[in-house]
């Protein structure tokens, strides 16, 4: 059984968030359980395409308005992601390094994914699901209902998985002309709130959509940037399906960046080596916990709220514990980190970017994960340090409440809180520094986490169990 992924993002080939890492795993674990998965996406001068070597398997051309657009289907060589991989390039349009923020972004967007319709449909390709992630692939299921371009298609199972709601791709009614000849009648189903909205579209039109956790199905009809009705109307449609993580990849047995490996069996050295030279890097205490931060320092993950926090904690435990935050974002939340650093050299770091590998090493070096999200329609990082042996710290909101059990109730191996408040964060780390000198009770817990299973097994089943209730023939 066929199915193409359609995605802006996919690691390695061009990350900005989460939604690389999901479409850089699922594939994958498709395909080992018996399905050929395609990730299809666009073309991006990055270090992954300069460094492998592509086939070009189909060239046309198409239209975005009046404007003739060549385009050009690459197909990685040998399959070494685990899937077939295949870029969508348009000189002069889709050729670029960076993935977003270009003022044309709208166009990119729309040709990207008429250029994908067009190859499936002059090709003579009939996959069993076409499956669309996030706003900048939600004009697909539109298209394949209501252009008669697409009608051999027109049957063919649509999924929609919803990364991040926030995020709609908007645009306005002047831009119609981009799209291929559609039926006027249907337009209805392009509009939101007087705009061209492609995620309220693709929620219309899809015969299924997901989201990265079951909670977060259920927050997107509360908070979801001006789609909460729809939300609500079309929630028999609505499927919540957690993230997992490729346990290939994240496993402190066998991760290539780590300078000490540990298992279940010896996490208790193989942290604390890690420990110690995380903290000679950035010299901080070995001796004491150490809470980390790894991630976008937005609003959106509650990171204006952590210096402050941090600061207090810092005053009212003094010299009890250390932090470390790895990341960038806006700037105002960088500056007020760096200056807690400068305040605090003896139990504060900051590196303001972003590392793979020193990702890694904290993840397998620190003792608690903090995550104070506003929002998290899933989070990785969380399974990422339960996989390392860290206690999260999380807010209590979408896939963190999903994921994460507090170790004060039956089962539990985490700390959570209900607020993205100071006061609230600041009494999660009081929780974790009493819990780090319970030395026997941490050690319990970390080996508990360690055996979860978060794995991408378990979440790609319950995909293809989604795509064998749409396609009967399959």
């Amino acid at each position: 059984m066929r199915v193409f992924h359609l995605s802006a993002e996919c690691y390695p080939v061009a990350k900005v968030g989460g939604l690389a890492d999901v479409v850089g795993a699922l594939p994958k674990y498709q395909n080992q359980l018996g399905w050929q998965a395609a990730v299809v996406m666009p073309y991006y001068e990055r270090k992954f395409v300069q460094e492998n070597e592509f086939d070009i398997v189909f060239a046309a051309s198409t239209l975005l308005g009046t404007r003739r657009l060549f385009f050009e289907i690459l197909k990685e060589k040998t399959d070494k992601l685990g899937f077939e991989l295949f870029l969508i390039r348009i000189p002069g349009l889709i050729d670029r390094t960076e993935v977003y923020q270009y003022p044309d972004e709208t166009e990119q967007f729309v040709a990207f994914q008429i250029a994908f319709l067009d190859w499936i449909s002059y090709s003579q390709q009939s996959p069993d699901v076409i499956h669309c992630h996030d706003h900048h692939t939600g004009l697909v299921p539109f298209l394949l209902q209501c252009s008669r371009l697409y009608t051999r298609l027109a049957n063919t199972p649509t999924v929609f998985t919803i990364h991040n709601g926030q995020y709609h791709g908007a645009f306005g009614w002047d831009k119609l002309s981009y799209l291929p000849e559609i039926d006027l009648s249907k337009t209805g189903l392009l509009d939101w709130a007087g705009a061209i909205n492609p995620l309220a579209t693709a929620v219309k039109c899809c015969w299924r959509y997901t989201t990265v956790s079951p909670t977060y199905l259920h927050e997107l009809s509360i908070s979801s940037n001006g789609l909460e009705f729809l939300f609500h109307m079309e929630s028999s449609k609505g499927v919540g399906i957690l993230n997992g993580i490729d346990t290939a990849v994240w496993n402190p047995k066998t991760d290539p960046m780590l300078p000490a490996k540990f298992d279940v069996k010896t996490f208790v050295k193989g942290k604390q080596a890690n420990k110690q030279l995380l903290c000679e890097r950035f010299n901080l205490s070995p001796e004491a916990p150490l809470i980390v931060f790894i991630g976008r320092l937005v609003g959106e993950k509650g990171a204006d709220l952590i210096a402050t926090a941090m600061e207090e904690s810092f005053n009212e435990h003094p010299g009890q514990f250390n932090f470390l935050a790895l990341g960038a974002g806006e700037k105002e939340n960088e500056t007020e980190l760096i200056e807690l650093r400068d305040f605090y050299p003896e139990q504060c770091a900051v590196f303001i970017g972003y590392d793979e590998p020193l990702a890694h090493l904290i993840y397998a070096g620190a003792d608690f994960l903090l995550m104070p999200s506003r929002v998290e329609p899933c989070g990785l990082n969380q399974l990422y340090s339960l996989r390392y042996g860290t206690v999260p710290i999380v807010r209590n909101t979408g896939g963190l409440h999903d994921s994460v059990i507090d170790f004060g109730d039956e089962g539990g191996y985490g700390i959570r809180f209900n607020h993205a408040s100071v006061e609230d964060i600041c009494t999660s780390v009081t929780r974790a520094i009493a819990l780090y000198n319970n030395t026997k009770h941490l050690n319990t817990l970390r080996k508990l986490m360690m055996g979860l299973d978060f794995s991408w097994d378990r979440s790609a089943n319950r995909y293809i169990t989604l795509y064998e209730s749409l396609n009967p023939t399959i």
